[in-house]
């Protein structure tokens, strides 16, 4: 049985090392670079070493990088790249949508552009079909920062269902007020949103309690949907992260003011909806829902539960996919 085993497995690593050999994978998925020697083991593309720092640097839940010469790889690795058959399949997927005049990074492009794009590829999916975004089943637990810290998993595996979305929603998170203390004197604040299965996060904001962060996160949001959910963690080095705070979010007076207006390219600025305050909610007031040069936005002020103090100010902005 040992020795069956053992000609399956190198069966599988020949057929890995052929799949490499195809003039599709004798580039790297994201810039062209020749001759690449690593993959991301779940995407099922190859990729040369610089990207596959970036890919890295996105958590394991997105994806899993592994040497194709050095390390070893699992039965199950090898059978999703060869599932997938490499860049070219793999590429029509996460590039579909990929604009004319998008100019992707090349072998010589700084490590900005590198990432930027690569982060847009497959953390965002901005250039897969929006009806299609690729979201795990599974926890974001591979991530090595933790599942709180991770975003929307992707894969071609088994455990892949494509999810059928409604419309994208950016979150403006503008900054934090009066937070609670969590080290000595301070704290090292960063925001966690998650909508579903999907996260996101801020940046840390070192010995603040009045970060000012004015970073844009997106989410995808699906047909069944239920609140956003908020979390300000304090980030330490040596023990888990501290929470600061929670609050919610509930998208459906956004959605619905939105869907009842129609094109808000069509309107002018003005009110069409508003978020009211209850026992209930975290808002600090009232939250109008506008149309602003032709887009639907909310802003609100919410009030961290679950502590002794601290603020978080957001702005919303809805996309609807059948716009």
């Amino acid at each position: 049985m040992d020795s069956f085993r053992e000609k399956a497995s190198s069966a599988r690593k020949k057929k890995l090392k052929e799949l490499l050999l195809k003039s599709e994978n004798r580039i790297c998925a994201d810039c062209g670079a020749p001759d690449p020697k690593w993959a991301s083991a779940n995407i099922g593309v190859f990729i040369c070493l610089k990207c596959s720092g970036v890919h890295r640097s996105l958590g394991t839940h997105i994806s899993k990088v592994l040497s194709v010469t050095l390390d070893e790889w699992t039965e199950d690795q090898i059978d999703s790249m060869l599932q997938v058959g490499g860049n070219s399949y793999a590429n029509t997927v996460y590039e579909a949508f990929l604009p004319k005049d998008y100019v992707k990074p090349t072998a010589n492009s700084s490590n900005e552009e590198r990432t930027d794009f690569i982060r847009a590829k497959y953390e965002m999916q901005e250039f897969v079909k929006p009806s299609l975004r690729i979201v795990s089943s599974k926890s974001s637990t591979d991530s090595p920062m933790g599942s709180k810290h991770g975003h929307a998993s992707q894969s071609f595996k088994s455990e892949v269902g494509m999810i059928e979305f409604i419309g994208i929603l950016k979150i403006k998170v503008t900054k934090g007020t009066n937070l609670a203390i969590r080290d000595f004197r301070t704290s090292d604040p960063y925001v966690v949103l998650t909508l579903g299965q999907q996260k996101a996060q801020t940046s840390v904001m070192k010995k603040n309690l009045n970060p000012v962060w004015n970073e844009e996160l997106k989410l995808s949001v699906p047909q069944e949907y239920g609140p956003l959910k908020l979390q300000v963690f304090d980030q330490d080095v040596l023990s888990s992260d501290d929470l600061m705070g929670e609050a919610e979010v509930d998208l459906q007076p956004l959605i619905t003011s939105a869907a009842a207006f129609g094109d808000p390219d069509s309107l002018p600025d003005m009110q069409i909806g508003k978020w009211l305050t209850s026992d209930d909610n975290a808002l600090v007031e009232d939250s109008p829902i506008n149309v602003i040069d032709g887009k639907v936005k909310q802003e609100m002020t919410l009030k961290l539960q679950n502590v002794e103090s601290g603020e978080v100010e957001l702005e919303l902005e809805w996309i609807a996919l059948n716009q």
